[in-house]
């Protein structure tokens, strides 16, 4: 059995203390971050050594975004996309050789920002661009391959805490949706979330630091695991450790695992 993690961890420097409390009590094989928010030799390469992660795949950049994957199986750095079109540090993968040549593909999607208009809002522009790049590129997607990370998009009614309020809030507007159904549907990929939890059972993800993410339950679903089909068949249970954002100095997001038979 493999156990495959992703987590948006907002910065891995600050973090690090629950990083390591999170390693300690789940043990995944692999873990996938996002918004690691610094540069390739910045990055803590040494306190996951520590604790047995000693092959690490790690695109960064200055102050920003970044992603990084780390594991205790022997990995090879496979491929960095550029789907934002402007250098940012978004994307890494890599492949298992002892896994059957497994390809693990973590990305960190653009939040859009604030207006759901690509003439108001360049960025919420750059966020469609960038899924249709990335939906380009599945289409040739010829081996198994598990795509993780934070989308920012929560796809059905149930993936967040009140569809009519968020229908015209970024991440969860039909264009993003339908933008992201087409990402989907150029692969067949398969919702691990959804495959072990199905809709409408809560599902969240994220909660805003804005308010008592507890109390008022406003969650998302933003981060997701994709598989392709044969992959997903191998897939045995998929949790989410919400208790996480709970822990001090915690992200604003919260771990995914499944483990596969492989």
């Amino acid at each position: 059995m493999v156990k495959i993690t992703t987590w948006n961890i907002n910065s891995v420097r600050l973090r690090m203390p629950i990083v390591e409390r999170y390693l300690e009590e789940h043990a995944p094989d692999v873990l996938c971050l996002q918004e690691i928010k610094c540069q390739e030799h910045q990055f803590p390469y040494e306190a996951f050594a520590a604790l047995g992660y000693k092959h690490t795949a790690v695109h960064g950049q200055k102050g920003y975004h970044g992603v990084a994957t780390v594991s205790r199986v022997p990995m090879n750095e496979f491929s960095r996309h550029d789907w934002q079109d402007n250098g940012e540090a978004r994307h890494v993968g890599v492949e298992f050789p002892s896994l059957d040549g497994l390809v693990l593909e973590n990305v960190y999607i653009p939040a859009g920002g604030d207006v759901p208009d690509r003439e108001k809002n360049m960025r919420f522009g750059q966020k469609l661009d960038f899924l249709e790049r990335m939906t380009r590129w599945a289409e040739k997607i010829d081996r198994p391959t598990l795509l993780v990370g934070d989308f920012n998009i929560a796809p059905l009614e149930c993936d967040v805490y009140d569809h009519k309020a968020l229908l015209k809030v970024v991440s969860h507007t039909p264009l993003e949706v339908e933008t992201l159904n087409l990402l989907q549907g150029a692969h067949e990929w398969v919702d691990l979330g959804r495959k072990h939890i199905p809709a409408p059972e809560r599902n969240y993800s994220w909660w805003s630091y804005r308010t008592y993410w507890q109390g008022k339950d406003r969650g998302r679903r933003l981060d997701h695991m994709w598989a392709s089909p044969d992959l997903a068949a191998q897939s045995r249970a998929h949790s989410i450790a919400e208790h996480t954002r709970d822990w001090e100095k915690p992200s604003d997001h919260v771990p995914l695992m499944t483990e596969f038979d492989l």
